[in-house]
């Protein structure tokens, strides 16, 4: 798995930290989006690169799956699952 912006596929880096409301400083996909302080749940995270928000489980990709840059160069590529 890796982490990267679903926009621009900015990839954080581990020293790269995120402010939560309670103003603790700290990586936030080293708990899932979750501060470790007030235990406030980030549902969507500010990308510093392009400066835009998405759903933190966005964020997560897997090898298998096309890349970031693959679905922006060519969304069409996006599988659709069947509604249930």
């Amino acid at each position: 798995m890796y982490v990267a912006c679903p926009k621009c596929d900015w990839r954080p880096e581990p020293v790269h930290r995120w402010e939560c409301t309670c103003g603790y400083v700290w990586n936030t996909f080293e708990t899932g989006g979750v501060c470790p302080v007030c235990a406030c749940r980030w549902e969507e995270t500010l990308c510093p690169e392009c400066g835009c928000w998405s759903d933190h489980e966005d964020w997560y990709h897997f090898p298998y799956d096309l890349t970031v840059a693959e679905y922006l160069a060519n969304p069409s590529l996006i599988k659709h699952w069947p509604a249930a």
